[in-house]
């Protein structure tokens, strides 16, 4: 799972901007165990605002991830070894319960 954080991507303090992208990988790895056992390897800063439209793009290979933000060239966050290995199954669009969310243009490829 991949999710992001919009009211951390322009914070006054690095760390939770640091906070902004995220990977996880429930139920096992959580993002207190990833974040506990290895700081900073599945999350990243991205440039985000809270109330934009934000554009991602996740590509998945193998057991290799990428996902970017805002139509950007380059990753903002590189997984090179997914939780669950090679597998397939559905996706799923997901906000948390406080949060005012909408999907558009969804293609899955």
């Amino acid at each position: 799972m991949f999710y992001l954080r919009p009211s951390n991507g322009r914070a006054p303090e690095q760390l939770t901007r640091n906070h902004s992208a995220q990977y996880v990988s429930d139920p096992d790895f959580t993002w207190q165990r990833l974040r506990t056992e290895t700081p900073g390897k599945y999350e990243s800063y991205v440039d985000l605002e809270p109330g934009v439209w934000t554009k991602i793009r996740i590509e998945v290979t193998g057991t290799k991830a990428r996902l970017y933000v805002n139509g950007a060239s380059q990753p903002c966050l590189i997984v090179n070894d997914l939780k669950r290995g090679e597998s397939r199954g559905q996706i799923a669009l997901w906000a948390h319960e406080t949060t005012e969310a909408y999907f558009a243009n969804l293609k899955v490829q």
